[in-house]
């Protein structure tokens, strides 16, 4: 009996110290910050949609670190002091290269924009409403010559969180009248979930067929009242 107590009385202990020691595991303090950027511009993107990931080489157990990416393209991370590897995931409205793997030394608060290459950009975008109606102006450019277009559509949302995902109201544009490199519009009638709001938040994405993800542009606000 006293044997059995004399263990258990081992056991609690050693459980108490290992939980102490875990406890005074170190927070990380270091921070790697940036955007994902082409051209020198950030690349709106699906909040939490597209994920870039972090490796770390030289411990017992190597795991990854997933980086989810803000819909406004800019990502931050937690992280020890130490050299990582930085993955750019598939799947994203980016071309995946041979080459998709950076080197990146993190002392304190790092900073590091990750260039990519989309299939394809949105620029002069512009949105204005009149008589119920929302119209967007924007421009298409492909930026990989072998890269198709799936889809093109406006999306509207009550929230600044407004994406393939997360919308209210979204158009698909008719593929006819998109001429890659010239101005394009859509046009669409508010519908009855979001007539009576003060603003409404829109944004416009194009996808290709090589991707399940859509490059955006970023979030704006559009005034109604």
């Amino acid at each position: 009996m006293k044997m059995k107590l004399f263990l258990t009385l081992f056991a609690s202990a050693s459980l108490f110290f290992a939980g102490c020691d875990y406890d005074n595991y170190d927070e990380p303090k270091s921070t790697l910050s940036g955007s994902v950027i082409h051209d020198g511009k950030p690349i709106g993107v699906r909040t939490n949609g597209v994920q870039l990931e972090l490796w770390q080489d030289g411990f017992q157990v190597r795991s990854l670190i997933p980086v989810y990416i803000n819909q406004d393209g800019s990502y931050s991370a937690s992280l020890f002091d130490g050299v990582y590897k930085l993955v750019r995931k598939g799947n994203s409205p980016w071309l995946q290269q041979s080459t998709d793997t950076l080197l990146i030394e993190v002392k304190g608060n790092t900073k590091k924009d990750v260039p990519v290459t989309p299939y394809f950009t949105i620029s002069n975008e512009s949105f204005s409403f009149s008589n119920n109606s929302i119209t967007a102006n924007f421009k298409v450019d492909k930026v990989v010559s072998t890269a198709n277009i799936d889809a093109i559509r406006l999306y509207l949302g009550n929230s600044m969180l407004t994406d393939e995902a997360r919308y209210e109201h979204r158009v698909t544009a008719y593929m006819g009248t998109i001429v890659l490199g010239a101005n394009a519009t859509i046009a669409t009638q508010l519908p009855a979930s979001l007539k009576n709001l003060s603003h409404v938040f829109a944004r416009i994405g194009v996808k290709s067929t090589s991707s399940g993800e859509y490059y955006y542009t970023q979030v704006q606000k559009i005034a109604l009242k």
